[in-house]
Parts: C-alpha cells; structure tokens; sequence
C-alpha cells in the first residue's frame, strides 16, 4: 500500500516509502533502497511504443549503473500479469533482459504518491482512452533524498545517457564538494564550489583556474 503524501515532493525531501507488487516480489521500498541510490522511473501503459525502447535501453545500461552502485525500479500502470508478457516482448524487440523489478501499479496509487499525474486528466487516460503520461524519473541516494525529478511528456523518450550523468554529477559532486558546468561529463573540468574561499580551494585544487571569483574550474584530482 502506498502511503499518503501529505508535503510536496522537491529536491532534498525524503522519498516517500510505500509497499507494492513487482515483477521480483513484494517490497517495502525503503528496505529496497538500502544503501544504495535508486532510480526510480515511470510509464503510462503497457505495452506503449515508447516505454518499450526505454525498459529495454535501462536493461541494457544496467550494468553501468551497478557500477555507480545504484539499483533500477520501474512502474507501469498496468497488473504483474500484463508486466511480465510487456517484459517478454521487451527482450524480444530490444535485444535486451529486463532483470530490474517493475512496480505493478494499476490502482496508480505509487503515481499519485509521486505526483506522477499528467495535469490534463488526473485519471491519466486521453478523450480516446489512451494512456497519458505517468512519465516521471527520481535519482534518489541511500539516505532517501530525492536528489533530481526529471518528467517528460508521453511523446519524448527520455535519454539514457542523461540520466547516467546526472547520478555520475550527484555522486561527484558529493564526493568532491563541488559543481559540474553545463554539458559536463566525467573526466571535464568541474567548477569549485561557490562556499569554498579561493585560498583553501587553491590548495585542495592546486590547477584551479580564476576566472571570475564566483567561477572557478579545476580539474578532479588524480586517483590510483
């Protein structure tokens, strides 16, 4: 069962916990999380065109996200028996194996938890009876924050590799104490966080370069 959301969901809330059926067994989704970070994503239907590529590119890149120590959990709103033939043709169409749970969510009470709900029809279905969106990506880190809330409309496949770098920014970011620049991707320089006085960040960041006092780029230092 999922529970009631009673403060909005933003960037630094805890992640609502809620209890529900997936495609691996039943979760607690807290005690899913563990220590891990999650990314927690979303479909309308079934069977839909464009969830099809996306499961099956998420399955291909599940290895890389391991790698990042993060799990995979999707949601469509549809039963575990409808999930589990959609799944089959997943594999089939994408050449991939989907091993990550999906949440069956057919009531959408996970959706309305999470403020999955297109604003045109809160019952996520068109005047045609066609499947709205419920569309939504959560990056959440093992202290249970939400960290990023990325949506996207019924037409849009998400990206992948955004995705893939936005856990690669939070993680970096976290461990570093500093920002990533637009369009960044590991192995870029990053930008020295703003708090940081530019004489302690000199010596934490000994190639730092000034380019205004509020910009500051420096390449990571090297590790073994």
């Amino acid at each position: 069962m999922a529970a009631e959301r009673t403060t909005p969901l933003r960037l630094g809330s805890t992640a609502p916990n809620f209890q529900a059926d997936t495609t691996k067994g039943p979760i607690d989704f807290h005690e899913f999380i563990g220590d891990k970070w999650v990314v927690f994503f979303s479909h309308p239907e079934d069977y839909t065109p464009v969830c099809t590529t996306e499961l099956g590119e998420m399955a291909r890149l599940e290895p890389e996200f391991s790698k990042r120590n993060v799990k995979l959990i999707g949601l469509s709103a549809n039963t575990l028996g409808s999930h589990e033939g959609w799944i089959q043709d997943i594999n089939e169409v994408t050449g991939s194996n989907v091993n990550f749970p999906i949440i069956a969510d057919k009531e959408r009470k996970v959706a309305y938890l999470y403020d999955m709900i297109d604003y045109q029809d809160t019952t996520n279905v068109d005047s045609k009876g066609i499947a709205f969106t419920i569309r939504s990506v959560f990056v959440i880190d093992p202290k249970k924050t939400i960290r990023t809330i990325l949506s996207y409309p019924a037409s849009t496949g998400r990206n992948s590799a955004e995705i893939l770098r936005v856990v690669d920014s939070l993680q970096t970011g976290d461990k570093y104490k500093i920002a990533t620049p637009i369009n960044w991707v590991p192995g870029d320089d990053v930008i020295v966080h703003p708090g940081t006085k530019t004489e302690d960040a000199a010596k934490i960041f000994p190639e730092m370069k000034v380019v205004k006092p509020y910009l500051r780029y420096t390449p990571l230092p090297k590790t073994d």
